[in-house]
C-alpha cells in the first residue's frame, strides 16, 4: 500500500491514528527574517547538490559530511544508535519548497560535518514517515542520543539553520570544525551568505531593492528609533488585532520600554515594511534594529525565556511591569476620538470648522460608514466593490457616501482622516482602513470581532465563524497551504482535481489558523485534511474527491 493511499484511508479507517494526516506544529525558538536571496532568486540559481555516492557507505561514520538518502527504516534506526546527532529531511518530488530547502540542507551538511544528514522521500518511505507522523513537507526531525528532540515544518531556512546549529554545536562544543566555530546567532546568516556567493547572485536582489531611498531611510529611522520597536495594527492602548495585542502584552510583561507604529494609519509604511524586513505580516517586532519576528515567535521566545535573554544581550533595560510605550506613528494617535482628531487636524492643516463638522457628522451618521466611489449597487472601482462585498458577507447594515459626487468631501476627508485613498471604512466613528485592511480583517475574523466589540453585531461564536467560512464560497476547500503552494500531497491532489474539472473554489489555509484547524475537525466530525465542502455540506477528503473524479461524478456533485 502506498503512503498516499495510507493517508487517504486514515480519514475513514478508525484503526489508523488521525495523527498520520495531522502536521506536528512547533514554535521556532528564534526566527530571523527569511533571507531575501531565497525568496527572490529562482530555484535555478541554486543547483542541487547530489549526495556523494561514497557517502552512503559511510553513513554511520562521524565527519563524513554530505546528505545521505535513507534506504530503509532499519538504516535510519542504525544511524540513530550512533553518537552523532542526526537530522532528517522529509521531502517530496512534487513540492518546490522541498527542493529549495534541500539546497539549504546540503549547505548545512557541509558546514556541520560531525552531524549526520539524511533525506527521506516521504511518500516513498511510508514506514519511516508514519513513525515520525509526517503529513506535510518539507519536514525536519532533529535527533540526539537516539531520540527526537525537535522538529520543524515548512520552508524556513533561518529556523532550520538555527536548529541544526543548536543540535550539532551542543554535541560537539569542543570541536575545532568550521561549523562549530560559528556562533548560534550567526549560523543562519553565514549559511545563507554561502548560497549567493557560490551561485553568483548578488545581495542587491532583495525584495527591498525597489523601495525608494526616501522610504527606506524613513523605515530605517523608525526601526532604529527605539531599542525595542513594534510595527502593529492600532496602538498599545487600542490594538486592532489579537496578534498585536498579544505582543504588546508580552512586552509589558517583560517590563521593557518600546516604541510602536500603527501601520493602519500609513499604507506606505505598511507596504514598505513588508519589503524592508522581508516579512509579509504584522505585527513585526524589532530589537536594536534587527527583526525578531511576529506574534508566534514572540510568544515562543517569551515562554521559554529567550526573549528576556535577547533583551539582556542587547542591553535593553527592564523598567517595570508598568512598561512605558511610545507611539511613533507620524500621524495623529490612533486612540484619539474623531472629534479630537478633527480639532488637531483643523489646527494643523487649515480645514475650516464647518467642513470638519460636516465630515464628523457624516462619519457618525451610521455605526458602519463607507466612503466609496459610486454606490453599493453601482461601485465605480474594484476596491469599492470589494469592500461592499466584504460587508455584505459579514451581513452587517451600513451606509455609504459617494465621494465622486462631492469633491469637497473627497479632498477634505483625506486630510481629516490622514488616509490618502478610497474607499474608507469607519466603525463607531473610527477609521478602520481601506479595502485591503478590511479584506485582511475579514479573512482573519478580526472584522467580525471588531463589529462585536463596538456593539454593532452580537458576539460571534467559534461555531458561527466556521459556518461563515464554510459558506463563504459555494465550493470551499480547507487545505494545508494555498492552491498555488499546497503544503501536503493530499491538498495538492484535490486542488489538481478541482482545476482539471474547471471548478471555481474558495480555500482556507488551516496551517494559518490553529483555532479553525482544530475547531473544524470537531465541527465536521472529520479528523483529517483536506476537507471539501459544497454549499455548506461536507463532501469529504482527498480519497472521496479522487473517487468522484475517477467516476466522472465530481463536477456534477459540485454543481447540483
Amino acid at each position: 500500500m502506498s503512503f498516499s493511499t495510507l493517508f487517504r484511508r486514515a480519514s475513514i479507517d478508525t484503526n489508523l491514528s488521525p495523527s498520520l494526516s495531522e502536521s506536528v506544529d512547533v514554535n521556532p525558538r528564534r526566527k530571523r527574517p527569511l533571507s531575501p536571496l531565497l525568496l527572490s532568486n529562482p530555484l535555478s540559481r541554486f543547483p542541487a547538490k547530489e549526495p556523494k555516492r561514497e557517502g552512503r557507505k559511510r553513513g554511520r561514520e562521524m565527519g563524513s559530511g554530505g546528505v545521505k538518502d535513507v534506504g530503509s527504516k532499519a538504516d535510519l534506526d542504525d544511524a540513530l544508535r550512533g553518537a552523532a546527532p542526526v537530522i532528517v529531511h522529509f521531502w517530496a518530488s512534487w513540492c518546490a519548497a522541498s527542493k529549495q530547502m534541500d539546497q539549504v540542507f546540503a549547505h548545512l551538511a557541509a558546514d556541520f560535518p560531525h552531524a549526520l544528514f539524511f533525506r527521506v522521500e516521504a511518500e516513498e518511505q511510508p514506514e519511516i514517515s508514519e513513525a515520525y507522523a509526517v503529513s506535510a513537507v518539507p519536514y525536519f526531525v532533529f535527533c540526539k542520543d537516539g531520540r527526537t528532540i525537535d522538529t520543524l515544518e515548512g520552508a524556513d531556512p533561518s529556523s532550520l539553520a538555527n536548529k541544526v546549529a543548536k543540535v550539532a554545536s551542543d554535541s560537539f562544543a569542543g570541536s575545532a570544525s568550521p561549523a562549530t566555530s560559528l556562533e548560534m546567532a550567526d549560523a543562519p546568516t553565514e549559511t545563507m551568505k554561502k548560497l549567493p556567493e557560490e551561485n553568483g547572485s548578488s545581495h542587491n536582489e532583495s525584495p527591498s531593492s525597489d523601495l525608494s531611498d526616501a522610504l527606506r531611510m524613513r523605515l530605517q529611522q523608525l526601526v532604529n528609533s527605539h531599542p525595542v520597536f513594534l510595527f502593529m495594527k492600532g496602538n498599545p492602548e487600542q490594538p486592532k488585532c489579537r496578534f498585536s495585542r498579544t505582543v504588546v502584552n508580552i512586552l509589558k510583561d517583560e517590563g521593557v520600554e518600546f516604541g510602536s507604529f500603527n501601520i493602519l494609519m500609513d499604507d506606505e509604511v505598511r507596504e514598505g515594511m513588508k519589503k524592508f524586513s522581508n516579512w509579509p505580516t504584522f505585527p513585526q517586532l524589532f530589537c536594536k534594529g534587527e527583526l525578531v519576528g511576529g506574534c508566534d515567535i514572540a510568544v515562543a521566545m517569551h515562554e521559554n525565556g529567550e526573549l528576556k535573554d535577547l533583551f539582556r544581550e542587547h542591553g535593553v533595560p527592564v523598567i517595570s511591569k508598568e512598561t512605558k510605550v511610545v507611539d511613533s506613528t507620524k500621524t495623529l494617535s490612533s486612540d484619539a476620538t474623531v472629534q479630537e482628531r478633527s480639532e488637531e487636524l483643523s489646527d494643523s492643516t487649515g480645514l475650516d470648522a464647518a467642513l470638519s463638522s460636516r465630515l464628523r457628522v457624516l462619519i457618525n451618521s451610521s455605526p458602519v460608514m463607507v466612503f466609496m466611489k459610486g454606490k453599493p449597487d453601482e461601485p465605480k472601482c474594484g476596491f469599492s466593490r470589494k469592500i461592499i462585498e466584504i460587508l455584505q458577507q459579514e451581513k452587517v447594515a451600513f451606509d455609504s457616501f459617494d465621494i465622486l459626487s462631492d469633491d469637497e468631501v473627497r479632498q477634505g476627508l483625506k486630510i481629516f482622516s490622514n488616509f490618502p485613498s478610497y474607499p474608507q471604512l469607519y466603525m463607531g466613528g473610527e477609521l478602520i482602513g481601506g479595502s485591503d485592511i478590511a479584506l485582511e480583517m475579514h479573512k482573519s475574523g478580526e472584522l467580525k470581532k471588531t463589529l462585536a466589540e463596538k456593539g454593532i453585531i452580537s458576539e460571534v461564536t467559534p461555531e458561527d465563524r466556521l459556518k461563515n467560512l464554510i459558506t463563504s464560497s459555494p465550493v470551499m476547500l480547507f487545505m494545508k497551504g494555498t492552491p498555488d503552494a499546497p503544503r501536503c500531497g493530499f491538498s495538492s491532489k484535490v486542488v489538481d482535481a478541482l482545476k482539471k474539472e474547471g471548478i471555481d473554489f474558495g480555500s482556507f489555509d488551516i496551517l494559518s489558523n490553529e483555532e479553525v484547524r482544530q475547531g473544524l475537525k470537531t465541527y465536521s466530525n472529520w479528523p483529517t485534511y483536506p476537507q471539501l465542502y459544497y454549499k455548506g455540506e461536507l463532501i469529504g477528503g482527498c480519497d472521496i474527491v479522487l473517487e468522484l473524479q475517477n467516476s466522472g461524478e465530481l463536477k456534477s456533485t459540485l454543481s447540483e
